[in-house]
């Protein structure tokens, strides 16, 4: 099946940017490396940007990075939920194999045998800053400064107000506070549009450095509390998505900003630009998966497939519907840049893209994609997807004629079931069994939520809360 649509292809000497890519003329100046740019959103939805179908919420700014780059229409995550989904990013491998697999607990994280984006990168000669959301472990060992990220302004847990709180979050010695390279600042105004310019000014900063950057720019929104300021508030008065529509907004105009930074500087044209979500929409944050069945914390598309583009200058436009994954990004950039595979320090389970952008290949960049978390899991192999749950049973969709994962085919198709079965076993041999940490009572919280979802019901149960008024058990 051909897996590309719609996409152009320039071509000329002033598009090189890397020695990986292919040349369509000869050049004696040795081409420059490209910059790399991570933008990550959490927890929004799949249909919740205008490139992607929306029609209530505005995001110029971000339509406009989507059309100048490539759609992908089935990229994943690796798990559906936010630490595992960054780990995995960050490292370019699947987060089980170093026994993360569940959000946070303890004072663990992403494990230090791992080697992030970050650490490659500096490595090879490459100014490294994170922004943002870190998610990766509360330990100072787990630190961004320690984990290849020179510059880090963010916050080391997984959520906070989008304003400062002294009495709160901002309290000394919060995991939530801003920081600056572990140090503890103050800020004034709205945390969305603090971080775009944060960013931005590092952007300026470099414009004379000589040296190439790669930036983790991971905004907190649309994750909860859902706040906004009340100039964004006002603007979308009446809304029926009032809230979101203003955090979207304020996350589009700060992405405008960081670009238009880019433009400014003359770096635009030399930077690889990845867009993405960590896991699918939340619940409880207003956001629409529409087409897609499930939300954040399950295995259905809406809980692990995500709006995601990639722009590169002018080079590559369209869309591209091959199965592809947001481990996917650690690899592409590493090719942008011309670093070799052979000097990690671990094999990485991502697929470099740049060959399926040039058209130098067809199809699908995975044969298989795998999900597990606790005793749940998921396989992709080309249309079909297989969800097993312990204590639930399996369903099998096919995706091609059936996005909303609403008719199951195991029965009659136990062989395809087989072979994808037998797929996931292999690959669990390369993980560690068991995992490091569980989730405590929001397994049986996410394993409800499954039993609704695999027999088309309505899902009721989303706390620890509900669980205990659905079942009468009290939380343990």
């Amino acid at each position: 099946m051909n897996k590309r649509q719609n996409l152009n292809y320039l071509c000329g000497a002033t598009v090189l940017a890397a020695s990986a890519l292919v040349s369509c003329g000869s050049t004696s100046k040795q081409p420059e490396k490209p910059n790399i740019l991570v933008i990550l959103l959490d927890d929004a939805g799949y249909n919740d940007f205008g490139f992607n179908g929306s029609k209530d919420l505005k995001t110029p700014n971000i339509d406009k990075l989507a059309a100048n780059g490539v759609v992908f229409s089935d990229a994943h995550v690796s798990a559906s939920v936010s630490g595992p989904s960054r780990a995995g990013i960050l490292s370019g491998r699947y987060q089980q194999r170093c026994g993360y697999e569940c959000n946070l607990g303890s004072k663990l994280g992403l494990g230090l045998q791992e080697e992030t984006i970050g650490d490659v990168f500096l490595k090879n000669g490459y100014n490294t800053a994170c922004f943002g959301k870190w998610h990766q472990g509360n330990g100072p060992e787990y630190h961004p400064n320690k984990r290849g990220f020179e510059h880090f302004y963010g916050f080391i847990s997984g959520h906070r107000s989008y304003f400062f709180r002294p009495d709160g979050y901002d309290k000394p010695g919060s995991l939530h506070n801003l920081q600056l390279n572990g140090k503890q600042v103050t800020f004034d105004g709205y945390l969305t549009d603090v971080l775009a310019d944060e960013a931005a000014a590092y952007i300026g900063q470099r414009k004379d450095s000589g040296k190439p950057f790669m930036m983790y720019l991971a905004f907190n929104a649309v994750h909860t509390p859902m706040e906004a300021t009340e100039e964004d508030m006002a603007m979308f008065e009446g809304h029926p998505r009032q809230k979101l529509a203003a955090m979207t907004w304020a996350v589009d105009r700060g992405i405008g900003r960081v670009i238009d930074k880019l433009k400014e500087t003359g770096k635009y044209d030399n930077t690889l630009i990845f867009f993405l979500s960590d896991n699918g929409g939340a619940h409880n944050n207003q956001s629409s998966n529409y087409p897609l069945k499930g939300f954040k914390g399950n295995k259905y598309e809406g809980g692990i497939r995500v709006p995601f583009f990639v722009t590169y200058g002018d080079r590559y436009k369209g869309t591209f519907d091959g199965l592809s994954s947001s481990l996917d990004i650690f690899a592409t950039a590493i090719a942008a840049a011309g670093i070799d595979t052979a000097t990690l320090k671990n094999p990485i389970d991502g697929v470099n893209l740049l060959p399926y952008l040039q058209g130098e290949k067809e199809g699908d960049p995975h044969p298989f994609l795998f999900w597990r978390k606790e005793r749940k899991s998921a396989v992709r192999m080309g249309d079909y997807k297989l969800i097993s749950v312990e204590g639930i049973g399996e369903r099998l969709y096919n995706l091609k004629d059936d996005l909303g994962e609403s008719q199951d085919l195991c029965e009659g198709n136990r062989q395809l079931c087989d072979e994808m079965k037998g797929a996931y076993q292999e690959w669990e041999k390369g993980i560690i069994t068991p995992m490091l940490w569980d989730e405590g009572i929001w397994h049986e919280v996410c394993q409800e939520m499954h039993r609704a979802l695999m027999n088309n019901e309505k899902v009721t149960c989303f706390s620890p809360q509900d669980l205990k008024k659905k079942s009468g058990k009290k939380k343990k």
